[in-house]
């Protein structure tokens, strides 16, 4: 008999003659199941037991997720068989029923959705109701094999009390013994003193968390807008705008030619230190992105744009991969490239054009560099120079932009710094990742055509036939065995591709290297992973690695990729290898949080709440992506989103993410089904409902 058939060598319940789909999905659980009815009442009254009522429906995500983990488990099953009468109702079939026990568990909890689990006595008075429930104990939620355990001891040593519970329906009934109040506080409180750290360290004249030098450290800026979306507390977002803005003003950024130098050596970001770094684009390429994506402010998308020009332009191999860097030092002078003489201007652009320029970028005479050149930058933002100069912004921004493209043409004669162009893995996995980010922000398919030729480049090239990735391709040459920042930035790339194009393929490869990743980096005895792993030169010492330094840690982005994978496919397993990832290294964290800030995002998405949007419906109707354009506007950090098309292609994402089989188009017409905080709403078929429901 195959895996497959295995189901239906069970003893088939009593569900197994109802015509409820969510029902029949529950006929062969090893869960006596009763549907709602009198036989299940009166066995209740006969064994004086108490009933565990589950209600859901056909399609929705944690339902299927607490049936795979709980109620085809036989274990969970020789509980609920032992000591209750379990009970499934459809609420599509039944909203009477759900409607009431809604009410309950919205009550007792403040919350609600799908699945709903109610334990009641035989007169079906609820004393006790919550959501979905994890097996075990997990992420500060109760586990539901203690939960049974603890309602059937109760039942038999402390009826008085409960019976007394059910009647009044007092706020003595809460959902479980819930989490440990303790440990959701330091959880809670962690991510609160990362944000209290960058506050103390934040400089408020130009911005930035420490003296010169300055780093960018984009997980900075990401974590905040986390935090001020979970908090309401605007000085976290105003650090980031203030940040970003002061960046984009100042040296550090190649204003002529685009794109971020490495670092600022003064307090002001005027004078950078001229290294040009893939990954650098790539971070602040997605962190500008999400500002963009929480303000609104078209400047931010303009500079997430400006990054993706320079990098297709001049970071970019003709067969897709992404170059590593561009030196600092041309000529054997640092910077040299990038200066400018008032006289080169004036040459160049005309007396009155140069002039402009040379006052709006602050080149003088004497120079804010060596031997009198200048570092262009804006000393002062363009509307405030429009109105001092008595032009219109509109006006003023067009002759700089022409400016800007034949002083590029000047530039391009110079003696470039020196390309690096290796093509690294890791590196590449952040470029592919930022490049799809931008695409689904920003609308513009070149920059999803330039993340699926890169991850189809690295797939082909750096990639062996037993799954392991290499490091390094140059010259068709490929060395090194891969690390653990090469499988996780790779994979973080190949989710963020997935949910920019909605090709299946591209999270079958996720799934695939992340099982790698954890097969050869994972520390079974402490949790987390290695630096280094199977296939990898030993060495006298093996470190495993968390801070969040100019590239965020490779345990802290897998900690994210095992949370989003879990959500996106319905695998319990992996959120369980999140939590205790994070737990390996919680001394550390809670202790200086704001040196782990990418990590403190997984937190974020950790404690919730998080949702999953799937979409129901053909990509190629303008309503169907009318509703994706709704949900892409949004800053929706702790979100998955799938697309679950018709035919072939819906069958392969169902067989990676089950849950998906039976969310189908309604009316004919794109369906949105989201899942939020572990409990499923009801579809959606309208884009203003969908504008309303994520609001």
């Amino acid at each position: 008999m195959s895996p497959a058939d295995e189901p239906m060598k069970r003893a088939s319940n009593r569900l197994l003659d109802e015509k409820s789909p969510y029902l029949l999905q529950h006929a062969h659980n090893p869960v006596n199941w009763y549907p709602w009815g009198d036989e299940a009442f009166q066995k209740a009254k006969k064994e004086d037991k108490p009933i565990f009522l589950s209600i859901g429906y056909s399609t929705c995500h944690w339902c299927h997720v607490m049936a795979h983990e709980s109620f085809e488990d036989d274990e969970v099953a020789e509980l609920l068989n032992q000591y209750f009468i379990a009970i499934k109702v459809d609420r599509e079939e039944r909203p009477d029923v759900d409607k009431i026990y809604m009410f309950v568990c919205q009550s007792l909890t403040g919350h609600g959705g799908w699945p709903l689990s109610i334990f009641m006595t035989p007169e079906r008075k609820p004393f006790f109701a919550g959501t979905y429930f994890p097996k075990s104990r997990r992420s500060g939620m109760p586990g539901f094999v203690d939960i049974l355990e603890q309602i059937a001891a109760m039942w038999q040593e402390d009826r008085p009390s409960i019976l007394k519970s059910s009647e009044a329906i007092t706020a003595a009934i809460q959902p479980g013994p819930g989490p440990d109040a303790s440990v959701d506080a330091v959880r809670q409180e962690t991510l609160k003193k990362g944000y209290t750290q960058l506050a103390r360290r934040f400089d408020p004249t130009w911005g930035g968390f420490s003296a010169a030098p300055k780093f960018p450290t984009p997980h900075h800026f990401t974590f905040l807008l986390r935090w001020y979306k979970r908090s309401g507390n605007s000085t976290g977002l105003d650090m980031v705008e203030k940040t970003l803005t002061a960046m984009r003003m100042g040296g550090i950024f190649d204003q002529i030619g685009f794109g971020f130098h490495r670092y600022s050596v003064d307090e002001k970001w005027l004078v950078p230190h001229f290294e040009k770094m893939l990954y650098d684009q790539a971070l602040l390429a997605m962190a500008y992105t999400e500002a963009y994506q929480v303000t609104g402010k078209s400047e931010f998308a303009r500079v997430a744009r400006e990054i993706f020009s320079y990098v297709l332009r001049d970071m970019t191999s003709h067969d897709g991969g992404f170059y590593s860097a561009e030196d600092a030092d041309s000529e054997g002078k640092e910077g040299l490239f990038y200066l400018w003489t008032p006289r080169e201007i004036r040459q160049h652009l005309g007396k009155d054009l140069g002039g402009l320029f040379c006052r709006f970028y602050d080149i003088t005479e004497a120079g804010n560099f060596e031997e009198g050149r200048s570092i262009p930058h804006m000393p002062v933002p363009s509307q405030a120079f429009a109105a001092k100069e008595g032009m219109d912004l509109a006006s003023l921004e067009r002759l700089l932009s022409d400016a800007r493209d034949r002083l590029f043409g000047v530039r391009k004669k110079r003696i470039p710094p020196l390309k690096d162009d290796k093509i690294l893995t890791s590196w590449n996995g952040l470029m592919i990742a930022a490049l799809a980010k931008g695409n689904q922000v920003l609308g513009d398919q070149t920059y999803g055509d330039a993340a699926r030729r890169a991850a189809e480049f690295i797939l082909k090239n750096l990639k062996a036939a037993d799954g392991s990735l290499l490091r390094r391709y140059r010259q068709g040459d490929v060395a090194v065995p891969g690390f653990l920042d090469d499988y996780a930035f790779l994979v973080w790339g190949l989710i963020e591709l997935y949910e920019a194009t909605f090709d299946v393929s591209f999270l079958e490869q996720a799934l695939a290297l992340n099982e790698t990743m954890l097969d050869m980096f994972w520390d079974k005895q402490g949790g987390g992973l290695y630096f280094t792993g199977k296939g990898n030169e030993p060495l006298i010492a093996q470190s495993k690695e968390i801070y969040d330094g100019a590239l965020p840690s490779g345990n802290s982005v897998a900690a994210s990729n095992f949370l989003r994978l879990a959500r996106l496919t319905g695998n319990i397993d992996l959120e369980k290898r999140a939590e205790r990832l994070i737990r390996a290294f919680a001394s550390q964290v809670v202790d200086q949080p704001m040196a782990y800030t990418q990590l403190l995002a997984a937190l974020d998405f950790m404690i919730g709440p998080s949702q999953e949007i799937v979409v129901a419906g053909d990509l190629s109707l303008e309503t169907t992506q009318a509703m994706l354009g709704v949900i892409r506007r949004k800053f929706l950090p702790n979100t998955v989103l799938l697309v679950r098309p018709q035919g072939a292609e819906g069958k392969r994402l169902s067989s990676l993410s089950p849950f998906v089989e039976a969310m189908v188009p309604l009316d004919h017409g794109p369906t949105v089904y989201i899942c939020k905080g572990h409990a499923c709403q009801a579809p959606i078929k309208d884009a203003a409902q969908l504008e309303s429901a994520l609001h």
